[in-house]
């Protein structure tokens, strides 16, 4: 089986309420899709959100380097061949990892797809039957915060994220009302997306904090901050999670050398995959650090395939795929019961395009020819 040709789709999917975290606020969440084809008639699919803050990626950036680089590096290769894909991947540029998960989502799903097996059974089996979905609330004011994370709780939510990460004395107040509204019964969590940026602020921000229960503090300080983030988990009691930090496995080993965290955020659109992925969990693992499978906000694709890391992965505990939840609509039919999500047991990724719709959505089409039949 071969690669030899592909479609590669921008899309912009609208939200169904703004999305504001701390650098940002969305409107329309813009993904790269990517349609890959072999000479069988096998078709596997793969999904690219950059985010020009974390890996400096955007939407053209992305576009060009799979037409113009990557495509053209793995254009007759064999899909099932993860390490040569990566090695080519790597061999003909450094970094671009969002651009180098739609390849490999897209190569596991063709893989799944011929050997008649969806995905989690291609890295190790189904550790999880049934996975629990979180509730991300955006920054917004303290009252408003309350009301909706009291809402989200009503409908059935057991785990809540908490944005934060613009005016610090403010952050307090919403982390302490809503803890304080939703009781010890819910998980909370905590995202900064660097937005306290230095381990002073966030040490303030965390003694006012100190008896509120908070499962763990996302990435406080700025992504290369490592002896920072080793100053804040050093001089606090609190739990510490990497994100921006952590992209592939010399971040890795930088922050577990340093003793930084307690827990690490692992993105396939940081790392360049599935493949990238289970490496850095294995190597967390070791190191007795287990591993969140979080979300660019992607849509049905990239997060049915995050999904399947952590339906096969012991390390992998929480997830914070909640893309498809996020949007009006969606091209990908992965679909959440309720505040739950169980992985489809069709081949591959498990999850149906229809490419109707995506038209839709699509402001851009480029069509790559690699090889001839």
């Amino acid at each position: 089986m071969k690669i030899i040709e592909a479609e590669i789709y921008g899309v912009a999917y609208p939200l169904k309420k703004p999305f504001i975290i701390s650098y940002t606020t969305y409107h329309h969440m813009p993904t790269v899709l990517l349609k890959l084809k072999t000479n069988t008639g096998i078709i596997g699919w793969g999904e690219a959100t950059p985010d020009e803050h974390v890996t400096g990626e955007s939407l053209e950036s992305t576009i060009a380097m799979l037409k113009d680089t990557l495509l053209p590096a793995i254009a007759g290769k064999s899909p099932f061949e993860m390490e040569r894909i990566h090695e080519a991947m790597d061999g003909v540029v450094y970094g671009a990892p969002t651009a180098k998960s739609a390849i490999d989502i897209a190569c596991y799903d063709i893989t799944g797809k011929a050997l008649q097996a969806p995905v989690y059974q291609l890295l190790g089996g189904k550790y999880r039957e049934e996975m629990a979905v979180p509730y991300v609330l955006s920054i917004l004011p303290p009252e408003q915060l309350v009301a909706e994370a009291k809402e989200a709780v009503k409908n059935g939510y057991t785990i809540l994220k908490l944005k934060v990460g613009t005016d610090l004395a403010v952050d307090v107040e919403r982390i302490r009302q809503v803890a304080e509204a939703v009781g010890d019964s819910v998980s909370l969590k905590v995202d900064a997306n660097q937005g306290w940026k230095t381990a002073a602020n966030t040490l303030k921000a965390l003694r006012k904090l100190k008896n509120v229960n908070v499962d763990w503090y996302e990435q406080p300080v700025l992504a290369d901050d490592y002896d920072g983030l080793a100053t804040v988990r050093a001089k606090s009691d609190e739990a510490i999670m990497a994100d921006e930090g952590i992209r592939n496995s010399s971040d890795l080993n930088k922050l577990l050398r340093l003793q930084a965290v307690d827990y690490i955020n692992i993105k396939l659109m940081k790392c360049g995959g599935i493949f990238p992925a289970l490496k850095l969990s294995a190597q967390a693992e070791m190191a007795g650090v287990p591993a969140q499978m979080g979300s660019m906000v992607e849509s049905g694709i990239g997060s049915a395939a995050g999904l399947h890391v952590m339906a096969a992965t012991k390390n992998v505990v929480s997830h914070e795929l909640v893309g498809p939840d996020m949007f009006k609509d969606d091209a990908a039919d992965l679909t959440f019961q309720g505040t739950t999500v169980r992985l489809s047991d069709q081949p591959g990724l498990g999850v149906a395009i229809d490419e109707k719709k995506l038209q839709q959505f699509t402001s851009r089409v480029e069509k790559v020819k690699l090889i001839s039949e």
